[in-house]
């Protein structure tokens, strides 16, 4: 799938790997992602965190040691907190992107400034606190801090087709969740809330009981002309 290739006007300091992949690239990511988490959450050297940016700060760090020493990706790495290629006020919580490398996919050129996908990372439950909606994977009425919700208003990956969620799935069965879910988003359609229809809602991938990790997909229309994206929402179990 990687083939290195030089550039032709290298120069000091530039990249020296020219990688050629496919739109599926990406949903090899997903798969090398959801791979990696159950071994991070059963690290027995992770220590014990429940706070989100905590756990996106280890994750971030497990997946970068995973990319380096896999055959393939070595190629990537990952970042937290950083700002939306378009609205820079806003942070990502997590973006992969190229190591030492430029990523051609379907005639766009990534560099290691650029994200190849951005990720929003969430708890389920939402905690509690002031101006906490508890159905903030999906949409908040206080701010647009809902996970879905900034996809969908172009929030978050504007210039991107393709993201993706990660759930760290504190309390309840992955089961619960996908029944809370999709009961939100249809209680946004059903009270005419803009924007929402059935293509909103997500469906199952696989569920796997033994790794405690469930994959799911989905498709959202998007605001301001902007063309719809496509979400993978990987759901971990860390109880």
């Amino acid at each position: 799938m990687l083939a290195n290739k030089p550039i032709t006007t290298a120069q000091f300091g530039t990249l020296d790997r020219v990688v050629q992949n496919p739109a599926a690239f990406r949903h090899g990511l997903i798969d090398f992602i959801s791979s990696e988490l159950p071994r991070w959450r059963d690290r027995p050297d992770r220590p014990s965190v429940t706070a989100e940016t905590a756990l996106t700060s280890q994750l971030c760090a497990h997946l970068n040691s995973a990319a380096r020493h896999s055959e393939g990706w070595d190629v990537l790495q990952f970042r937290v907190e950083e700002p939306d290629e378009q609205k820079s006020a806003r942070k990502i919580d997590l973006v992969a992107s190229p190591s030492d490398t430029i990523i051609w996919i379907d005639g766009r050129k990534h560099t290691d400034f650029d994200s190849l996908m951005p990720i929003e990372c969430k708890r389920l439950p939402t905690p509690h606190g002031k101006d906490r909606d508890v159905r903030e994977y999906v949409i908040s009425r206080y701010s647009s801090t809902g996970g879905i919700q900034r996809f969908k208003a172009g929030h978050h990956g504007s210039i991107h087709r393709f993201g993706a969620m990660i759930a760290y799935v504190q309390q309840e069965t992955r089961m619960f969740w996908r029944t809370q879910i999709a009961e939100w988003i249809n209680d946004l359609i059903d009270t005419g809330q803009a924007g929402w229809t059935s293509k909103d809602l997500l469906d199952l991938i696989q569920d796997d009981d033994s790794l405690k990790l469930a994959i799911l997909r989905s498709s959202h229309t998007r605001d301001n002309g902007l063309q719809d994206i496509e979400l993978r929402h990987i759901w971990i179990s860390m109880n």
